[in-house]
Protein backbone atom coordinates (compact mmCIF):
# COMPACT_ATOMS: atom_id res chain seq x y z
CA UNK A 1 0.00 0.00 0.00
CA UNK A 2 1.59 3.40 -1.24
CA UNK A 3 0.69 6.12 1.40
CA UNK A 4 0.50 10.22 -0.45
CA UNK A 5 -1.39 11.43 2.00
CA UNK A 6 -2.45 10.76 5.84
CA UNK A 7 -5.34 12.16 7.59
CA UNK A 8 -5.19 12.28 11.34
CA UNK A 9 -8.48 13.17 13.25
CA UNK A 10 -7.20 14.47 16.67
CA UNK A 11 -10.27 14.94 19.74
CA UNK A 12 -8.29 15.66 22.31
CA UNK A 13 -8.03 12.60 24.26
CA UNK A 14 -5.41 10.35 25.10
CA UNK A 15 -5.82 8.03 22.42
CA UNK A 16 -4.30 10.31 19.77
CA UNK A 17 -0.41 10.45 21.11
CA UNK A 18 -0.73 7.12 19.57
CA UNK A 19 -2.42 7.99 16.24
CA UNK A 20 -0.14 10.70 15.31
CA UNK A 21 2.82 8.20 16.09
CA UNK A 22 2.07 5.78 14.35
CA UNK A 23 1.18 7.83 11.26
CA UNK A 24 4.78 9.97 11.76
CA UNK A 25 5.51 6.14 11.56
CA UNK A 26 3.80 5.12 8.69
CA UNK A 27 4.63 8.41 6.67
CA UNK A 28 8.32 7.86 7.07
CA UNK A 29 7.93 4.11 5.32
CA UNK A 30 6.02 5.63 2.20
CA UNK A 31 7.34 9.45 2.80
CA UNK A 32 3.67 10.50 2.90
CA UNK A 33 2.38 14.02 3.77
CA UNK A 34 0.53 13.84 7.40
CA UNK A 35 -2.27 16.43 8.13
CA UNK A 36 -3.39 16.45 11.67
CA UNK A 37 -7.21 18.18 11.82
CA UNK A 38 -9.10 18.80 15.11
CA UNK A 39 -12.93 19.31 14.82
CA UNK A 40 -14.82 21.82 16.76
CA UNK A 41 -18.37 20.74 16.44
CA UNK A 42 -20.66 23.92 16.42
CA UNK A 43 -24.20 23.65 17.96
CA UNK A 44 -26.94 24.89 15.53
CA UNK A 45 -28.18 27.14 17.86
CA UNK A 46 -25.00 29.67 17.30
CA UNK A 47 -23.11 30.74 14.00
CA UNK A 48 -20.60 28.34 12.27
CA UNK A 49 -18.30 30.55 13.00
CA UNK A 50 -18.85 31.48 16.32
CA UNK A 51 -15.58 31.56 18.55
CA UNK A 52 -16.23 29.12 22.03
CA UNK A 53 -12.89 29.47 23.47
CA UNK A 54 -12.62 26.66 25.89
CA UNK A 55 -13.48 24.50 22.67
CA UNK A 56 -10.56 26.13 21.02
CA UNK A 57 -7.92 25.84 23.85
CA UNK A 58 -8.40 22.09 24.05
CA UNK A 59 -7.94 22.61 19.79
CA UNK A 60 -5.07 24.48 19.80
CA UNK A 61 -3.55 21.84 22.75
CA UNK A 62 -4.38 18.69 21.08
CA UNK A 63 -2.32 20.29 17.90
CA UNK A 64 0.27 21.32 19.67
CA UNK A 65 0.82 18.28 21.70
CA UNK A 66 0.56 16.15 18.00
CA UNK A 67 3.38 18.70 16.41
CA UNK A 68 5.50 18.14 19.83
CA UNK A 69 4.90 14.26 19.26
CA UNK A 70 6.06 14.35 15.40
CA UNK A 71 8.73 16.62 16.49
CA UNK A 72 10.00 14.13 18.62
CA UNK A 73 10.08 11.50 15.71
CA UNK A 74 11.11 13.83 13.17
CA UNK A 75 8.30 13.95 11.22
CA UNK A 76 6.86 17.16 9.62
CA UNK A 77 3.56 17.69 10.13
CA UNK A 78 0.55 19.77 9.51
CA UNK A 79 -2.05 21.25 11.55
CA UNK A 80 -5.77 22.38 11.03
CA UNK A 81 -8.48 23.72 13.45
CA UNK A 82 -11.72 23.04 11.90
CA UNK A 83 -15.40 24.07 12.69
CA UNK A 84 -18.47 22.18 11.42
CA UNK A 85 -22.17 21.00 12.45
CA UNK A 86 -20.90 17.49 12.69
CA UNK A 87 -17.47 15.63 13.47
CA UNK A 88 -18.30 12.57 11.34
CA UNK A 89 -18.59 14.51 7.50
CA UNK A 90 -16.32 17.04 8.73
CA UNK A 91 -13.82 14.46 8.77
CA UNK A 92 -14.94 12.44 5.55
CA UNK A 93 -15.15 15.93 3.49
CA UNK A 94 -11.47 17.07 4.84
CA UNK A 95 -9.96 13.47 3.25
CA UNK A 96 -11.67 14.13 0.20
CA UNK A 97 -10.37 17.80 -0.13
CA UNK A 98 -6.42 16.65 1.35
CA UNK A 99 -7.14 13.26 -0.90
CA UNK A 100 -6.03 11.17 2.14
CA UNK A 101 -4.79 7.73 0.82
CA UNK A 102 -5.44 6.87 4.82
CA UNK A 103 -7.31 8.53 7.80
CA UNK A 104 -6.17 7.27 11.43
CA UNK A 105 -8.39 7.80 14.35
CA UNK A 106 -7.50 7.39 17.58
CA UNK A 107 -9.87 5.65 19.75
CA UNK A 108 -10.98 5.49 23.55
CA UNK A 109 -11.92 2.24 25.48
CA UNK A 110 -15.68 3.29 26.78
CA UNK A 111 -18.58 2.12 27.55
CA UNK A 112 -22.04 3.67 27.08
CA UNK A 113 -24.53 1.35 28.74
CA UNK A 114 -22.19 -1.33 29.87
CA UNK A 115 -21.22 -2.38 26.57
CA UNK A 116 -18.19 -1.02 24.31
CA UNK A 117 -18.58 1.73 22.41
CA UNK A 118 -17.36 4.16 19.17
CA UNK A 119 -19.97 7.15 19.51
CA UNK A 120 -21.71 8.33 16.12
CA UNK A 121 -18.28 9.87 14.42
CA UNK A 122 -16.44 6.48 13.64
CA UNK A 123 -19.02 5.09 12.15
CA UNK A 124 -19.78 7.53 9.92
CA UNK A 125 -16.20 7.96 9.00
CA UNK A 126 -16.14 3.83 8.13
CA UNK A 127 -19.12 4.12 6.36
CA UNK A 128 -18.54 6.85 4.14
CA UNK A 129 -14.74 7.58 3.95
CA UNK A 130 -13.70 6.79 0.15
CA UNK A 131 -10.29 5.91 1.74
CA UNK A 132 -8.37 3.34 4.40
CA UNK A 133 -9.69 4.05 7.75
CA UNK A 134 -6.96 2.71 10.45
CA UNK A 135 -8.48 2.96 14.25
CA UNK A 136 -6.05 3.04 17.00
CA UNK A 137 -7.41 1.86 20.02
CA UNK A 138 -6.41 2.50 23.53
CA UNK A 139 -5.89 -0.64 25.82
CA UNK A 140 -8.61 -1.74 28.31
CA UNK A 141 -8.08 0.21 31.40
Amino acid sequence: MKLRTILVAASGNVADEEAVKLACDLSRKSKAKVYVVYIIEVKRSLPLGAVIESEIQRAEEALTRAEDIAAERNCDIETDLIQAREAGPAIVDESVERDADLILMGVTYKKRFGTFSLGSVIPHVLEEAPCRVLLCREPIP
